[in-house]
């Protein structure tokens, strides 16, 4: 039973820190841009996620994302497409090329939010955590690995 009481409280906290992290991404990219918050609900569930804290330190990758060694440098759109706030820290990228993917950014200073053309930075840092996400058919989103050639366009201007 006490298993249970543990297991519901890690998921209410767990659930009211994800919902903390979405506002206080809105407050605090309302004055860059006025691009909703993506909130997309992802098929795996583990513990700790983007968006989540310990100890005071903000969680910016997980299971299924990739870090990059960015030193400052920029990260760049791989399309045509738009990025959008997600949880504190992170971004997410979508564009109609391929509507079946998103590309979730984390690390990056002051995202280029909105609109973006092929090429066009969309933000810098000293890291990067990409995480790849393919819709499915219950339309929740899953991390797949992703392409090495994304991940290129992503990271050298063409």
């Amino acid at each position: 039973m006490q298993d249970i009481g543990l297991a519901i409280s890690k998921f209410i906290f767990r659930k009211v820190s994800l919902m903390l992290a979405l506002l206080l991404s809105v407050a605090g990219c309302s004055s860059q841009s006025t691009e909703e918050v993506r909130a997309i609900q992802i098929y795996q569930d583990w513990e700790l996620e983007p968006g989540d804290a310990i100890a005071g330190h903000s969680v910016l990758g997980g299971l299924g994302d990739i870090s990059i060694e960015l030193k400052g440098g920029s990260v760049y759109a791989p399309f045509d497409g738009r990025v959008q706030p997600n949880v504190k820290g992170c971004v997410i990228f979508s564009t109609p090329q391929i509507p079946a993917y998103l590309f979730r950014l984390c690390g990056l200073k002051r995202p280029n939010l909105g609109q973006v053309s092929q090429g066009e930075a969309i933000g810098s840092g000293r890291y990067l955590q990409f995480a790849a996400l393919r819709r499915q058919p219950d339309g929740r989103w899953a991390l797949v690995e992703p392409a090495i050639d994304i991940l290129e366009r992503t990271l050298e201007k063409p």
